[in-house]
């Protein structure tokens, strides 16, 4: 039985390190982590190149590893698998869960995030795809991303080029230093992002965070172990 995961991120990592895949990574950074096993980069050209590259692979199942935000490579997967009938799950890490102290603005997209921000100095970490939706903001960012964005961008920021994890008294010191009185995320959701939301709490800088799109109608697990079993079930 030959697998696909759809991956890029820790969890499709360890999946592959646990089990015999083919992952598949899209290409978007420069120099990825990459997972044990065969890997292939970049695009499938859609749904219908997907399908191609499916049969052509003689692919039994498919796991979308996926970022929680990648909604356009979830849609085309599960629209690609329906069409042959093949196994498919999702896999995705639970999102980031409020506790007291937490002062937490929900919002359902980044165009909203940048349309409702509570300050003045932004520290930005939705990623370089996003960037764009504040470029007509007022506001000042300390945007952090893993590579250089793309125009256009805020008339005032700084880019702060860095790859986690971070630490918690990592975080306190940059929102310190820069002045930072509101956070813009998204739910990604994982131990390595929350950091930045325990000195948010610890500092009373309130956090917009942008809601997870919609999953279609799938199996999900949460977990790395889940996804194994459901590959022994699968046949895998």
């Amino acid at each position: 039985m030959t697998v696909l995961v759809l991956g890029g991120t820790g969890e499709a990592r360890r999946l592959a390190a646990l089990v015999p895949v083919i992952s598949s990574l899209a290409g978007r950074v420069s120099d990825p982590r990459l997972p044990d096993g065969d890997v292939r980069v970049g695009g499938f050209g859609g749904v219908d190149g997907l399908v191609t590259w499916l049969r052509d692979n003689d692919i039994s199942a498919v796991v979308d590893a996926t970022h929680p935000f990648a909604r356009k490579i979830t849609a085309n997967a599960f629209e690609a698998t329906s069409r042959l009938g093949l196994p498919f799950l999702i896999l995705r890490r639970p999102g980031f869960v409020q506790e007291p102290g937490d002062d937490w603005r929900w919002v359902s997209s980044v165009a909203e995030a940048a349309a409702s921000l509570p300050g003045e100095r932004v520290f930005l970490t939705t990623g370089r795809q996003d960037i764009s939706a504040f470029a007509s903001c007022s506001q000042w960012f300390l945007a952090r991303m893993v590579e250089p964005p793309a125009s256009p961008l805020p008339q005032r920021i700084q880019v702060l080029l860095d790859r986690g994890p971070f630490t918690v008294d990592g975080e306190l010191a940059l929102l310190r230093e820069h002045r930072i009185d509101v956070l813009v995320t998204k739910d990604s959701g994982g131990e390595m992002t929350s950091a930045k939301l325990v000195a948010a709490r610890r500092l009373g800088v309130p956090v917009v965070i942008v809601r997870r799109p919609p999953l279609p109608d799938a199996p999900v697990v949460a977990t790395v172990e889940e996804a194994v079993s459901w590959l022994g079930t699968a046949g895998a």
